[in-house]
């Protein structure tokens, strides 16, 4: 038996038991997704289709308090410890989180955090991961960005290039981090306070770069190589698990988290 499918089965009887309660219980998660569309390449792991994305959404909504991540970086700042809170967030701004994503969460009335990386949203720029999969992607527009935001979601920023901001500083830095909340505020006409680092592990921030983002005037800095939160976690260091192929299901996903094992490979 696979590794994978003993971890959905031990998650299964965790979740059903309700022991995740207690596992769970001074903890809060935040999920972090890319791609949520249909036909997907079994070579892609940044992509969700449609249907195991509502599964998800619905085991978060079943087993967690889903709340916005604003809701949850004030509780944080206030030193109120976590209690089975979890945040859903995207990154990067594909169309299809648009398209295919926001009616699940709006028939499931949850909320959720979009970062956006300005420089691509309205144009054809292909990645360079989408350019080695052979793959072309849409990006939202702007009028898309804005319906998400005049319809209660948090829009976050991303960096205007999806820069790695743990190579690059000064004057370039400044450019990507201000540059890029600068630009969603105008478009958004609305402030935006919500950050998160492209590419999301530990070696792609320098500590003079979060300080930036700080004094940017965001609330929070949001990584990706997965952990949980926990009472004292600063905002500005928001661990984030990605929801990828890495899990086979949303009760493996479960299983790894209670148990504190939602760390991702560097």
């Amino acid at each position: 038996m696979r590794g994978s499918t003993i971890k959905r089965l031990f998650g299964q009887s965790l979740f059903g038991s309700r022991l995740d309660a207690v596992l769970l219980r001074n903890a809060a998660v935040v999920v972090a997704f890319h791609r949520i569309r249909d036909n997907v390449a079994p070579s892609d792991p940044l992509t969700v289709d449609t249907a195991t994305f509502e599964r998800y959404c619905r085991f978060f909504r079943r087993h967690f308090r889903v709340v916005s991540l604003p809701e949850l970086v004030s509780k944080l700042e206030r030193g109120s410890p976590p209690n089975r809170e979890l945040v859903i967030t995207f990154d990067d701004g594909y169309r299809d989180n648009y398209e295919n994503a926001l009616p699940v969460l709006e028939k499931l009335s949850l909320p959720a955090t979009f970062f956006l990386i300005t420089q691509w949203i309205g144009t054809d720029f292909v990645p360079f991961w989408d350019e080695q999969l052979g793959v072309r992607y849409p990006w939202m527009t702007w009028d898309q960005a804005r319906s998400l935001q005049r319809n209660g979601f948090d829009v976050g920023a991303h960096t205007r290039t999806h820069a790695d901001l743990g190579k690059v500083s000064g004057r370039t830095a400044r450019e990507e981090i201000v540059g890029g909340k600068l630009e969603l505020e105008r478009e958004l006409r609305a402030p935006v306070r919500s950050f998160a680092f492209p590419y999301g592990r530990w070696t792609n921030l320098t500590e003079a770069n979060r300080e930036l983002v700080r004094v940017a005037g965001f609330r929070c800095c949001c990584s990706g190589f997965g952990g949980t939160v926990s009472r004292g976690t600063d905002p500005f260091h928001l661990p984030r698990v990605p929801i990828s192929s890495w899990y086979d299901s949303p009760h493996q996903f479960g299983f790894d988290v209670a148990l504190g094992r939602s760390l991702q490979p560097t």
